[in-house]
């Protein structure tokens, strides 16, 4: 009887071994994912609806962010373009991904939407094509981000509009930030990386 439980467990231990391989196998430890995982494996869409590709940003430091015009943080579009201004030259760029999943605060066009911080705030960064940043229909690019750098408590979950990832020039999500902090608040990260 003895042995009949040895062998059990054996069989046991085995299949959680064979088990635990399998999802090593599908899922590696981020020390085991290729060079190559990085945002730059992405394309999007620009805000005319053209492709665009990441690749083109190597060697830039990032800030990604999921935007909209009718949201209590809309006046952040001002903090972002003051960041653009002071260190685009040092190789910052702003990637912004205006969004509707959260109040519906997007509501308007590419156009409209370009129109409105043109007018508003005269941004000069790059206006994206309109994402949804959860959920099933979430852009790979979102998927990614969330992965890269949890929310708090390990949430992956984009809370509102406005939460920001700083990337840095390799194409590694280095830091999340969430929709209260204001872009100024940003500087000493980004500094760091420039």
């Amino acid at each position: 009887m003895n042995l009949i439980m040895i062998a059990q467990n054996q069989i046991v231990y085995n299949l959680i071994l064979m088990y635990t391989g399998l999802l090593l196998f599908k899922y590696p430890l981020k020390s085991e994912c290729k060079m190559s995982d990085s945002i730059y494996q992405f394309d999007v869409k620009n805000n005319l609806g053209e492709e665009v590709s990441l690749e083109q940003y190597q060697g830039k430091t990032l800030l990604i962010v999921n935007t909209a015009s009718a949201c209590g943080f809309t006046p952040q579009y001002q903090g972002l373009q003051a960041l653009y201004e002071k260190y685009q030259q040092q190789g910052l760029e702003i990637l912004a991904f205006p969004c509707n999943q959260f109040g519906k605060q997007e509501k308007g066009s590419n156009e409209e939407i370009k129109s409105f911080c043109d007018l508003r705030f005269n941004i000069k960064f790059p206006l994206f094509d309109k994402v949804e940043v959860n959920g099933d229909n979430a852009h790979p690019l979102y998927n990614y981000l969330k992965a890269q750098a949890p929310g708090i408590l390990g949430s992956k979950g984009i809370k509102w509009n406005f939460t920001k990832f700083l990337i840095n020039n390799e194409g590694k999500v280095i830091k999340r930030f969430a929709p209260t902090v204001k872009p100024e608040a940003l500087t000493a990260d980004i500094e760091k990386l420039l």
